[in-house]
């Protein structure tokens, strides 16, 4: 799920488009370029999958103490990494350094048993698949409880989608479960599924303490504002609303290994605010992805320039439950009148190495499984778009002037974060003349970073909206962005588009082990969700940031997850 370091990220994370997360981690097998070359270096080639730059330290060679700042997007309400308006990134990095994950992710996004929570966990039968957990007797919540079967099962019944109640994000996965009981005692758990479940590792990561989340009460309400228990070598010492930080301490009662940091300071900024504030020393790292930003870090005195591969796209979503975008045919006009290349060579001018369009909704370029299908739609074709706009009743009333029909006009919102870097602001002023040329007018809203998410995103008052999907290691992780809406559940559709078709293929592709079939699945999926136009896939988004020298374990992960223990400075 959303592990990452840093800025605005559903089941898979959601993050602004303006926005980049980072994320280090202490693997042995990683590299580091700490040298100055690294900054002003250029590439024929996006980083390949497990590549990252987070000068990898073993733990004897970083210092006990010190402070790490880094910048958030906005101030948390919702810190319930499940709920419906808890899917910003900041939030969820936060909780998973503070909640058991069971499973962490190495360079190359494969999971590996945590240690410090879990003895064991594997599929003990197969007709039906049961998966069997044995926990580490040593680990505890803030309570002073062992982590039990209890919680599994508390969170199961929270996430499985049987009751409305819980204002749920995603329930992928937890549906296909049928039962949670008791091992061999409390320590054990036995999830049996009621079919083959190919991605089960992802499943209760993190895992959250069962009297927190017991009633649709607690799971909406009691984690506004606060983590109310927690359960990892983290906590948070304190939230400070004017201040807009927020703290995290080592936990004494931790039974593992020791932090090697004081503190980790999180302040909310806006994006735009971040290169300055990297310069005067007011946080520790920052996106160096907009070309101003990366001239003016590279030259950063005491200042590193990392970059990795990461699961990272940046798409524009359509709303397709009401106004104009609820016709398929305007959908797709608005498709093939979107120059994507216009957009990718706006974004990408003076970085280290190309962006090419991205033809797929659940597979990076750079990964195994990876093909193009996109087909028409994703080729610019404004005379296809007139076309289809003529054929759907709306009349060309000349250049400059929106089409009309039974008296409307063709327009369209686009809501953009009043949070947002100049490409995302440069992307919707580029969408609005683009869809302008076909006869769409395109009003642009800015609206508070606070509500861009709570208030616009989730609840899909838009017609066009842009953010990022990032880190869907697992595929599955993508399921709830297709899924359809069942009353008042959106889960992460919040273009609310989807067919039975589609739901149909990501359903058989998620029972499917073997990974060629479950790929070919996820591809004529993805062909389907071209053709209904949910969302304009853009590009993936290069893993670029600027980090103090010094500072170990830490930067451009790519797939990995963070070492909050490891990480720290070295000087």
């Amino acid at each position: 799920m959303r592990r990452k370091f840093g800025r605005a990220v559903t089941a898979v994370a959601v993050a602004l488009s303006a926005a980049l997360l980072t994320a280090g981690c202490s693997s042995s097998s990683d590299h580091a370029d700490t040298s100055k070359d690294a900054a002003s270096r250029t590439s024929s080639a996006a980083p390949a999958v497990g590549s990252q730059e987070i000068n990898p330290q073993p733990a004897g060679k970083v210092k006990q103490g010190g402070t790490f700042t880094a910048a958030i997007q906005q101030w948390i309400p919702q810190w319930n990494f499940y709920q419906v308006d808890g899917t910003q990134g900041d939030a969820q990095s936060i909780v998973v350094q503070v909640e058991p994950s069971l499973f962490t992710y190495d360079a190359q996004g494969v999971s590996q048993l945590d240690k410090d929570f879990l003895v064991s966990a594997d599929v003990t039968a197969t007709s039906p698949q049961v998966v069997t957990y044995t926990l580490n007797p040593k680990a505890r919540w803030s309570d002073g409880r062992q982590l039990s079967w209890q919680d599994f099962a508390t969170q199961w019944k929270a996430l499985r989608g049987s009751d409305d109640r819980y204002l749920v994000a995603d329930t992928s996965g937890y549906d296909q479960i049928s039962a949670v009981t008791r091992g061999a005692d409390d320590q054990q758990v036995k999830i049996t599924f009621s079919k083959p479940y190919a991605d089960w590792k992802r499943l209760f990561r993190p895992l959250l303490p069962a009297p927190a989340i017991a009633t649709p009460d607690l799971f909406n309400k009691g984690w506004l504002e606060k983590v109310p228990i927690t359960g990892n070598s983290w906590k948070i010492s304190s939230y400070d609303k004017t201040a807009q930080t927020v703290t995290t301490v080592p936990d004494p009662h931790w039974w593992g290994s020791r932090p090697k940091l004081d503190s980790i300071i999180y302040r909310a900024l806006d994006a735009s605010a971040d290169t300055d504030a990297y310069l005067n020393k007011e946080i520790d790292y920052a996106p160096a992805i907009q070309p101003e930003d990366y001239k003016r870090l590279a030259e950063a005195p005491d200042t590193d320039i990392r970059s990795g591969a990461r699961w990272d796209e940046v798409h524009i979503t359509l709303n397709g439950a009401r106004g104009p975008l609820r016709d398929l045919s305007v959908r797709q006009a608005v498709d093939l009148a979107i120059d994507r290349q216009g957009i990718l060579a706006s974004f990408s001018k003076d970085l280290p190495f190309p962006v090419e369009p991205l033809g797929n909704h659940f597979f990076m370029p750079n990964q195994q499984g990876y093909q193009d299908n996109s087909g028409k739609w994703g080729r610019y074709d404004l005379a296809g778009a007139k076309k289809l706009l003529d054929a759907a009743g709306w009349k060309d009333n000349g250049a400059g002037k929106p089409r009309t029909k039974d008296g409307a006009s063709l327009t369209l919102r686009y809501v953009l974060s009043a949070g947002s870097s100049s490409s995302a602001t440069d992307q919707a002023q580029l969408v609005q003349a683009q869809l302008g040329a076909a006869g769409i007018a395109v009003k642009i809203q800015t609206v508070p970073a606070d509500d861009f998410f709570t208030k616009y995103v989730n609840t899909g008052a838009f017609d066009l909206v842009s953010f990022r999907n990032v880190d869907a290691v697992f595929h599955t992780m993508l399921y709830s962005t297709f899924q359809a809406p069942s009353g008042t559940q959106v889960y992460g559709n919040f273009g609310r588009i989807s067919t039975p078709q589609i739901q149909q293929l990501l359903t058989e592709a998620a029972a499917t082990t073997d990974q060629a079939k479950s790929d070919a699945l996820y591809n004529q999926a993805d062909a389907k969700i071209w053709e209904q136009v949910h969302s304009i896939e853009l590009y993936q988004r290069p893993q670029i940031v600027a980090v103090r020298k010094g500072l170990a374990n830490f930067g451009a992960s790519g797939l990995a997850d963070t070492d909050y223990n490891t990480m720290g400075w070295t000087s």
